[in-house]
């Protein structure tokens, strides 16, 4: 029990920890994201996310995660962080590893949470690379060895959609 409670205790910790830090860490900074701000300022979000990079699309999809200058929808949220991840954006394989974590827009599946954390780690900047994989060893705590070999075995095998922005 008392081992039970310190694994729900640091995974909280983590929890907090990447919650606050996904706004405020620098994750999403730049030009090409005071471009998305002034699209969902002027409501040409739906004509426009072909043309962002991948990054731009995990910071659309955290928007419309918040309901930041969007309506909040996990759903659309969803549609953004996959094909940032799927395009090798490291902030949206974070994401996207958390809304199969969280089960928010998808159904909770922790072997594919392991999966987009485990690969956001491999490509997140340095500065964010140990949150990324403290996170995933905290999802690694919820799942049995064969679940941690079946999530490795698929950010093994993972290609990219397109090329690296």
């Amino acid at each position: 029990m008392r081992t039970a409670m310190r694994s729900i205790s640091a995974v909280a910790a983590v929890w907090l920890c990447a919650a606050s830090g996904a706004s405020g860490a620098g994750l999403f900074e730049g030009a090409e994201h005071q471009r998305v701000d002034r699209l969902v300022a002027g409501r040409a979000v739906a004509r426009v996310p072909r043309a962002l990079s991948a990054h731009a699309e995990a910071y659309l999809g955290y928007k419309y995660e918040h309901g930041l200058g969007v309506p909040q929808s996990y759903e659309m949220a969803l549609t953004y962080y996959t094909s940032a991840a799927e395009r090798g954006d490291a902030t949206g394989q974070y994401l996207l590893g958390l809304a199969y974590d969280k089960g928010q827009g998808v159904q909770q599946d922790g072997v594919l949470a392991y999966m987009w954390l485990n690969l956001a780690a491999a490509h997140a900047p340095r500065q964010f690379r140990e949150v990324f994989l403290r996170l995933r060893d905290a999802e690694a705590t919820k799942m049995t060895p064969s679940q941690i070999t079946a999530g490795q075995r698929l950010a093994v095998e993972w290609v990219p959609r397109a090329p690296f922005r």
